[in-house]
């Protein structure tokens, strides 16, 4: 019987989140999934769920903005005698957190930097490092409205966005043609998911039905990408619900 393959999603919060939804996705085709972020109890939650399924899955607490955890990350991912190396990265990382550009704070503009693209910079790069010598393997970054337009009061997300989707277009250039399949995924609307319905409850009204992005339908897009053949391969997909306009 062949060992099954690891992937690793970088950034799971919530179980009903796009991080987690991902996680679940790959368990089910197979992989043994590393679930990575910061907060370990929601990781272990996602792990169980997953376990519980038939699933293989374990939980990585990782701050995606220190080089020696993602590094670590990336070791327990090619390391192991249970599974093969790992030959499918996301990273999931962000945070949305609207302000007044006028009172936003060197800090707080910093961190979502930090955490939206330098983050992705880290986890990029030790993705490179240890699947472009194998000649395969799929890194897809996760995208919003904001890597192409900066609304207001969203300055700092749509700074962090949109250089994270210049690093992913640099590395799809760059290893493309060494076997790595780089991906940059625009999501364009809401995410109907637990982050959004706690914070912005009135919101999934306001939409209706099928006017949030459902999070297994992501997680079947980015499936889909990793089993793209080499002669068609997506460099940026944008998904949205059908009644948002664009």
């Amino acid at each position: 019987m062949s060992k099954p393959r690891k992937a690793v999603v970088a950034g799971v919060g919530a179980e009903q989140g796009l991080g987690a939804a991902l996680c679940r996705r790959f368990a089910r085709e197979g992989y043994h999934v590393l679930v990575a972020g910061r907060t370990l109890t929601k990781l272990e939650q996602v792990a169980r769920t997953i376990s519980a399924e038939g699933g293989r899955a374990e939980p990585v607490q990782v701050d995606v903005t220190a080089e020696g955890d993602v590094a670590a990350l990336f070791d327990r991912a090619m390391a192991g005698n249970e599974s093969e190396p790992a030959d499918l990265v996301v990273f999931n990382a962000g945070n949305n957190n609207p302000h007044d550009f006028r009172t936003l704070s060197a800090a707080a503009f910093e961190d979502s930097w930090r955490v939206g693209c330098f983050g992705g910079f880290l986890v990029g790069r030790e993705a490179a490092r240890r699947l472009v010598p194998m000649g395969r393997g799929t890194l897809i970054f996760t995208g919003a409205s904001g890597s192409l337009r900066g609304r207001p009061s969203f300055a700092s997300f749509a700074a962090a966005k949109a250089g994270l989707r210049a690093v992913a277009q640099a590395m799809a250039r760059e290893f493309g043609p060494l076997g790595l399949h780089v991906a940059h995924v625009v999501i364009d609307g809401g995410i109907d998911g637990e982050r959004l319905n706690s914070r912005f409850p009135q919101r999934r009204a306001e939409k209706g039905a099928d006017g949030l992005l459902n999070i297994d339908a992501i997680a079947d897009s980015y499936w889909h990408i990793h089993r793209q053949a080499p002669s068609a391969w997506s460099h940026e997909i944008d998904l949205r619900p059908y009644k948002e306009t664009f």
